[in-house]
């Protein structure tokens, strides 16, 4: 049978899925984006199918897109800006690396597009509008436009106006659309002269931007739209008769509120004739006298006066002036008559008032005197003046037969001027004797129901004379209406009806004269006695009363006295008050029935009654009584008894979301019982509107927004109101509930599916329920969402539920093949819809991902906040300091550790190593890790914490025994949802197992064996023990058992030694250094020979056995792990006084730990088990510090536990460390160094704590420890220097074989290159010191070098 093989050729150019991609994305989307993935197969075989992607045209992508060269997913590598470019054309090729006959590529063109987001605000064209606007203008004319323009699309540049502030009185509106500002109400420049409006210009993006730095002047222009004012109106004023011509009266003045020429006034004077002896002046407004002034013509001049402005057309006011003309004394006094004639009788007694005589004076006020100046003859006449008139009297009696005819002249005065008249008095004869009445008095008793005509009493008198001197008439003094006198008979008739109650009495005048010349009468007096009868009802003072009282009063306080009267006497006319057949106000008021106080019986409330109508009876005790009613209103007066009360202490106002700024968004109100001022309600916001959000007018409690109220933002708002009736408050809590609007767009954004499936023989835990939500949400709370796939889904690998967006995994999903699969997904929530990303990544987790896996912590983390968005920023760290790439990091779980008081994440991962294709193993990445923590934080912008212990470390075994951790897996726990990732964990469970290990027998492991008991070491090879086995010294060409080396075949990849009972294998990953140098090995008869290359590397295995220690160096190499007890050696060389050697502690430092340490120049060992510290000094005459080489070798061991019968029975407390310098005798030195000459040049310490062993997990660290901000337990952190010939447990380490190295090199450049040019002469032997040599010269030269002669 002949098996033919067909070795490909690439002859075959890989194809794009697509001839073309077309894709579009939204712009400022993070950098990382996953856009588009592109595809290219190949038929080819593997080698010539290995394909890789990359941009032909790399400037047509503007170092805004990447492409993975592996995976062909293009992503954005910076800022996506529509507005900077909309579209982009790329080529992409696809090379298949193909080498027979060589690669082959193939192209295609894509198309990406940008759509745009609302990332550019509304810019004003200007930074200030300016227009002027008279104030005339008529409303809804418009007077400019504004305009803003944005730099985005579509929707996002479609801007809105409004005014926001500046608009107070609400003068001006704007169009939302235009811009255009439109005068909506009258302007008045007196009131506002210039308005600076703010405008909003806002987008229709969402969520929508704005800017509020539109500024808008508008100045107004006055116009003449104000006639000219007064000041005060009518003018009245007086002036003197004699003012002089050009004297000023009056001052007129208006005022105009226009501005300018438009409030400039010109006065003229109305309604005057040609000789009114005024004028005005027409700038200033004074009226003077211009003409002679009378006030005996012309007392009071009235006429107009008007104030014309100079506007355009002009505006006038008119008022009215009046000026009094005010007298002086200019004009004389004058007799009525000239002459005056009168008749008197001789017996005319003295005093008789004979004549009044009258002058009248035009002047006013002027005070007239008169004097008898002539013709008073025996001066038997005098005259005064009274009430403005001369009363001429008789003063010494006349005789007839003397003196019959006098003319007397008299003299009128005004005390500057005077008038004379003349009187004519005729003195005639007299009647001897008078009338006499029967009786001086007459008194009479009459009821006062006597009727009219009735006669009540006759009088008579009697005359001697004779004829007509003794015909007597009787006539009444006064007129008395009720009564009348027959003149002749003299008797007293009833002429109308009396009533007692109008008077009781009356008395008349009685005169009887005769008719003689001159008359004689005499007078008597009738009382008329008036008796009452009870004819008169009580009558009140009035008609009805009102009062008024407060409703606080206290109870019996006076309200009002109501007064009747009855005009009957005696019992007749005493009255008293009642309230009858309850008409006192229930029982509230009650009246004094002497006194007709009202008072009350309780207190009052006004809210309950405000006004009470009573009635009250004034009754008489006549017989039968009379009585009269009243009515009474009694108002109360309220007092601010009541405080304001709301609808309730706590209740809700729906509001409108987008709401116009600076619009009433809802009235809050609340009633008080009271009323007028005490009613008066003012309202505030008390509480809960900081900053200021709403504004309630203080008298309407109607509540303005003063910001956009948008629902997504803040969906209520809750303040405390408070309504004031002062003193009174009353508060409520109002919580203000915007009613939600569908105004915005769902939000998603591109996310990620990571199903790490960890497919096992024992389970099949495939995820068949809900994984979680499409992470979507709409702001909008009553909006409901519908997705869907829109692409990218045909072979159904998601279901979505189209109502609640959760997701399922398809059934094709369960299979152990990796997947990468990019979808977009929609949701809408019917009027508006989003379109974002979905990625899909099936990452297949094995056994040997799970096997080399390490844990770390991260401070102040938790699962929804690594999973977006730092989980990239994680993964980029790690790829950073492992230098591999982050494809090739699996991040498998991620869990809260419950076990600390913090917020502290697990994050589990595996990695692949950059070459080779194997896992990094657990050890490899925690050491790398651990050297590189402060660059991981650094990278990821992650606080990492130190690694947490291994359960083993707890010593959870008994004696001896080995804890060996035993880990599991979990894959049946949740997705976990953040809101740009799934993630499917997978949960390690932690577990142990113990074991006896080799070395250690008993039934509790608790006995050490001597595995150096049957001499395993041959040819003379010396066997040291070491915890769990042995190590063999042996001579020069033996190695392992000490067995003679073989020769080797030859290999391409190792060199390897041979032996009977060993097996030594060197690998390039591992050993490099040796592996250069076994490269040059010569296989010879019998074993083999390494040329080594330069750079340190010793002979005859190519190692290292010594390096150099600059500053801030050390060498890092893998730690002693758990020990009972170990050996090392060491050998180092330095100048300086201090310096750290070595130091092994855990990987947290926390408890265990081993240090060497160089203080003041003496070697000092520092180790603890987790309990406490032990220091080990021995002590070297001269110390280390001097250049030379210096060996330092410890000891540890756990003392074992022995019985009283001397069987070991496992580890003890005790731990011991012995530190050795130089060549010493350890034991004389600790038993009997203080006796035999301080020789100190070894010490012990010996360590009780409860732990068993000393548990060194971290790496061991020579010459210093990394930049970790932990406190390491040393003094120093770093040692300047050399070190060589490292053995632990009596096995030479290889200082070429170290995990990490920072900054030492090979060999000891101090100290290895000054004799080899032979500098000692003459025989001198040659040694080397720090940075010198010494020549040890031989007898008869000296000298540095032994130069000289001696």
């Amino acid at each position: 049978m002949v098996a033919i093989a067909v070795a490909d050729r690439n002859d075959h150019d890989p194809v794009f899925e697509q001839g073309e991609y077309r894709e579009t994305i939204r712009e400022n989307v993070e950098e990382g984006y996953p856009i588009l993935q592109l595809r290219a197969t190949d038929v080819d075989s593997p080698p010539n199918a290995n394909i890789r992607y990359r941009f032909v045209n790399e400037r047509a992508a503007h170092a805004v897109f990447e492409i993975d060269p592996r995976s062909g997913l293009i992503t954005t590598s910076g800022p996506v800006d529509r507005e900077k470019m909309e579209r982009y054309s790329l080529v992409v090729e696809a090379d298949d690396q193909g080498r027979e006959p060589g690669p082959r590529s193939a192209t295609v063109k894509v198309y990406i597009t940008v759509l745009d987001e609302n990332d550019n605000t509304p810019q004003f064209s200007e930074k200030r509008y300016i227009v002027q606007v008279r104030e005339d203008i008529r409303p809804h004319t418009e007077i400019l436009r504004v305009t803003a323009t944005d730099l985005d699309k579509d929707n996002n540049a479609l801007v809105h106006y409004n005014i926001i502030s500046g608009n107070s009185r609400g003068q001006f509106s704007i169009d939302s659309v235009t811009g255009e500002i439109q005068v909506v109400a009258p302007l008045d420049f007196e009131v506002e002269r210039e308005y600076a409006l703010r405008i909003r210009a806002q987008d229709a993006g969402r969520p929508p931007l704005s800017n509020n730095t539109g500024m808008a002047s508008i100045q107004v222009v006055d116009i003449n739209d104000h006639a000219p004012i007064f000041v005060s109106t009518p003018f009245q004023i007086s002036v003197l008769e004699n003012a002089p011509l050009g004297h000023s009266v009056i001052h007129i003045q208006a005022v105009d509120a226009d501005y300018g020429e438009n409030s400039r006034l010109e006065y003229k004077l109305t309604g005057i004739s040609a000789d009114t002896p005024f004028v005005v002046n027409s700038a200033t407004g004074w009226i003077t006298v211009s003409g002679p002034l009378d006030r005996e013509s012309v007392e009071h001049y009235f006429f107009g006066v008007e104030a014309r402005d100079h506007g355009s057309p002009s505006l006038s006011a008119s008022a009215s002036v009046t000026i009094t003309v005010m007298d002086v004394n200019d004009n004389r006094p004058e007799f009525t008559q000239k002459e005056y004639f009168i008749r008197l009788n001789e017996d005319a007694a003295v005093g008789t008032s004979v004549l009044s005589v009258t002058a009248i004076d035009r002047d006013v006020n002027s005070a007239i005197t008169y004097q008898i100046t002539g013709g008073n003859t025996r001066n038997r006449f005098a005259i005064s003046t009274q009430g403005g008139m001369g009363l001429i009297t008789l003063s010494l009696p006349l005789d007839y037969k003397q003196e019959r005819r006098y003319v007397l002249t008299v003299t009128a005065s005004d005390r500057t001027l005077r008038d004379n008249c003349h009187v004519h008095i005729n003195i005639t004869d007299a009647n001897t004797h008078r009338p006499v009445f029967q009786s001086a008095h007459y008194s009479v008793s009459i009821n006062e129901d006597r009727p009219v005509g009735s006669t009540v009493v006759v009088i008579s008198a009697t005359d001697d004379d004779v004829g007509e001197n003794a015909r007597i008439t009787y006539y009444l003094e006064d007129n008395v209406p009720q009564f009348r006198i027959d003149p002749d008979s003299g008797a007293i008739t009833l002429q109308a009806e009396l009533d007692y109650e109008d008077q009781v009495t009356y008395t008349l005048a009685i005169t009887a004269k005769d008719n003689g010349i001159p008359q004689k009468a005499d007078t008597t007096y009738v009382e008329i006695m008036v008796n009452d009868v009870n004819d008169n009802a009580p009558q009140f003072v009035s008609p009805h009363y009102q009062g008024m009282i407060s409703e606080d009063a206290p109870p019996f306080t006076s309200v009002l006295q109501i007064s009747a009267t009855d005009r009957d006497a005696h019992t007749n006319g005493r009255v008293q008050y009642t309230f009858q057949n309850g008409e006192d106000g229930d029982g509230d008021f009650t009246i004094e029935p002497t006194s007709g106080i009202i008072r009350t019986v309780r207190r009052l409330d006004r809210e309950n009654v405000p006004v009470y109508e009573l009635t009250a009876y004034a009754v008489d005790r006549g017989i039968p009584p009379q009585r009269t009613p009243v009515h009474i209103q009694v108002t109360i007066q309220d007092v601010n008894d009541n405080a304001p009360v709301f609808p309730a202490e706590e209740f809700e106002v729906l509001v409108k979301e987008n709401s116009i700024v600076g619009s009433v968004v809802a009235q809050i109100t609340a009633v008080d019982p009271d009323e007028g001022p005490n009613a008066q309600i003012m309202y505030q916001i008390v509480e809960g509107n900081i900053p200021e959000i709403f504004q309630m007018d203080i008298f309407s409690g109607e509540l303005t927004a003063l910001i956009d109220l948008d629902y997504e933002t803040k969906p209520e708002y809750v303040i405390v109101v408070q309504a004031t009736s002062a003193p009174l408050v009353s508060r409520a809590t109002v919580h203000i509930k915007l009613i939600d609007q569908n105004d915005n767009s769902p939000v998603l954004k591109n996310f990620q599916i990571l199903f790490n499936n960890y497919v096992s023989n024992k389970s099949n835990t495939f995820p068949s329920g809900v994984i979680g939500k499409v992470p979507a949400y709409d702001p909008d709370v009553s909006d409901r969402l519908f997705y869907t796939f829109e692409r990218g889904n045909e072979l159904h690998l998601l279901i979505v539920n189209q109502s609640s967006g959760e997701l399922r995994l398809s059934r094709k999903l369960d299979n152990n093949r990796p997947l990468v699969a990019s979808m977009l997904v929609t949701v809408t929530d019917g009027i508006h819809s989003v379109t974002a990303q979905c990625v899909l990544r099936v990452i297949i987790i094995t056994e040997e991902m799970l096997a080399n896996s390490i844990t770390v912590r991260l401070e102040n983390m938790w699962q929804e906040r690594f999973l977006s968005p730092l989980l990239a920023a994680f993964l980029e760290g790690v790829a950073t300091v492992l230098a591999t790439p982050k494809e090739d990091i699996f991040i498998f779980n991620i869990q809260n550790d419950t076990d600390v008081g913090g917020a502290v994440l697990n994050v589990s991962f595996s990695a692949l190593a950059p070459r080779g294709g194997r896992y990094f193993s657990s050890e490899e990445l925690q050491e790398q890790l651990y050297m590189k923590r402060m660059a991981l934080t650094g990278a990821s912008m992650l606080e990492v914490l130190p690694f947490d212990d291994n359960v083993c470390l707890r010593e959870p075994c008994q004696n001896y025994m080995k804890c060996i951790s035993v880990l599991k897996f979990d894959s049946s726990a949740p997705f976990i949802a953040s809101p740009s990732t799934l993630f499917r964990p997978i949960h390690p469970i932690t577990g142990l197992r113990c074991r006896c290990p080799q070395g250690f027998t008993g039934d509790y492991c608790e006995t050490e064996i001597n595995l150096c008991y049957s001499n395993p070491c041959l040819n003379g090879g010396i066997c040291t023990r070491k915890e769990g086995g042995y190590t063999c010294v042996c001579r020069q060409h033996f190695s392992g058992l000490c067995s003679p080396a073989v020769a080797c075949p030859l290999l391409s990849h190792s060199c390897a030694i041979w032996g009977p009972n060993f097996s030594l294998q060197l690998k390039l990953a591992s050993h490099p250094a040796r592996w250069l140098g076994l490269q040059g090995r010569r296989c010879a008869d019998g074993g083999f020979r390494c040329q080594c290359p330069a750079g340190g590397f010793e002979t005859p295995f190519c190692e290292v056995s010594t390096r150099s220690f600059p500053p801030r160096s050390f060498v890092m190499f893998r730690g002693l792990r758990q020990r009972f007890h170990l050996t090392l050696a060491l050998s180092f060389s330095t100048v300086e006084p201090s310096g750290l050697l070595l130091y092994n502690g855990r990987l947290n430092e926390r408890h265990d730990f081993l240090a060497v340490e160089i203080i003041q120049g003496q070697v000092q060992l520092k180790y603890s088990t987790g309990e406490s510290s032990t220091v080990v000094s021995p002590y070297l005459p001269g110390g280390v510090s001097d250049g030379q080489w210096h060996t330092l070798q410890i000891r540890y061991y756990n003392k074992p536990k022995v019985s009283a019968l001397g069987v070991v029975q496992g580890p003890s407390k005790d731990k011991v460390a012995i530190l050795t310098v130089d060549e010493c005798d350890a034991s004389v030195a600790l038993q009997f160094g203080s006796e035999i000459g301080n020789y100190s040049c070894a010490a012990e310490g010996v360590q009780t704590s409860s732990k068993k062993s000393l548990d060194l997990t971290g790496p061991l660290l020579l010459g210093g420890v990394p930049n970790l901000p932990e406190n390491f337990p040393v003094t120093h952190r770093d040692f300047v220097g050399c070190m060589r010939d490292l053995y632990i447990d009596s096995k030479r380490i290889d200082l070429a074989s170290y995990i990490a190295n920072n900054g030492t090199t090979a060999g000891c450049h101090a100290k290895h290159t000054f004799c080899d040019s032979s500098p000692c002469k003459n025989g001198g032997t040659c040694s080397v010191s720090w940075g010198t040599y010494s020549c040890l010269c031989p007898v008869g030269f000296g000298g540095k070098d032994c130069r000289h002669r001696e």
